[in-house]
């Protein structure tokens, strides 16, 4: 059957503490997204991107939970955008923006599949609240939100409280987290695969593991990575650089595994910061990343 693929651009940089990530989604498009997918048979509809209004704009009424209320508002639309696309069987692929987008896509996948299963690629624990965040940022808190945990605001967007069961989740590529996240992530049950895990059982042991986990009781599942993840010397251009991450072909590879399950619902790329990158080398990336999620091999 022919891939169909809806790119949803969500320039959003208010759940982060650094600006640029708003245009990552232009970035990644100028990367030649499109045309890389098109080469490989893809059907590609771009619907371009949803409006977010600029930081300045706006003031911070709440510092535990910074611009709360216009983040909700994105990642309502956003989840609106996913059901839709999936309603008319296109496969989503989300261009952050900060990975704060990850509550509205999640939202999304979630109204149209029973049960789903969630693969998190991320440096950073991403499982914050209000009462332990250190900055108040809230895309420190996406996968947090999705599970059911944080302010009501943003669990309830999609009309239900836990989108995804803590079993049925898995995190890639942890190498920073903030200690009450440590607490949470062990307490709520989720499968985390630190860097030590990749570098004692190599990439592919992961990801064996982890697919495993997120297609054993699920009607497919979603995709969430931020290119934090990667080392820095792969992936300049994020927001929150940490050394010791996935290299080229490690991350490759995950992919590519993805794409053979053919159980992929859809993908975030995240936190392309351009103001950081070098020579757009980060988005380029991300365009890579896409396209062998998406299927493409080497021969």
């Amino acid at each position: 059957m022919e891939q169909r693929i809806q790119v949803i651009g969500v320039p959003l940089d208010l759940g982060a503490n650094r600006r640029g990530v708003d245009m990552g989604p232009s970035a990644i498009r100028y990367a030649g997204l499109k045309k890389r997918l098109q080469n490989n048979a893809i059907n590609v509809r771009d619907i371009g991107d949803i409006f977010v209004p600029a930081p300045e704009s706006r003031i911070i009424e709440n510092e535990k939970l910074k611009y709360l209320d216009v983040i909700k508002d994105v990642n309502t639309v956003l989840a609106d955008q996913v059901s839709e696309a999936l309603k008319n069987n296109y496969r989503p692929v989300i261009l952050g923006g900060d990975h704060a987008i990850a509550i509205g896509s999640i939202a999304g996948v979630s109204q149209r599949v029973k049960r789903m299963g969630l693969i998190w690629f991320d440096a950073h624990g991403d499982f914050n609240t209000a009462e332990t965040t250190p900055s108040g940022n809230i895309h420190g808190m996406p996968l947090a939100v999705s599970l059911g945990y944080g302010a009501p605001e943003l669990t309830n967007i999609g009309g239900f409280v836990g989108k995804v069961k803590p079993e049925d989740v898995v995190v890639i590529g942890l190498r920073d987290v903030d200690l009450q996240e440590k607490k949470m992530i062990k307490q709520s049950g989720v499968n985390a695969f630190t860097m030590h895990e990749v570098d004692r059982m190599g990439i592919k042991e992961v990801m064996e593991q982890a697919l495993k986990l997120v297609t054993k009781n699920t009607d497919g599942f979603h995709v969430s990575f931020d290119l934090d993840v990667m080392d820095p010397m792969e992936a300049p251009g994020v927001g929150t650089r940490v050394r010791g991450g996935l290299n080229y072909r490690e991350a490759h590879l995950a992919m590519e595994l993805i794409a053979e399950t053919k159980k992929m619902i859809s993908l975030d790329m995240v936190e392309v910061n351009p103001i950081l990158d070098q020579g757009n080398r980060t988005a380029e990336l991300a365009v890579e990343l896409i396209a062998s999620a998406l299927g493409e091999n080497i021969l």
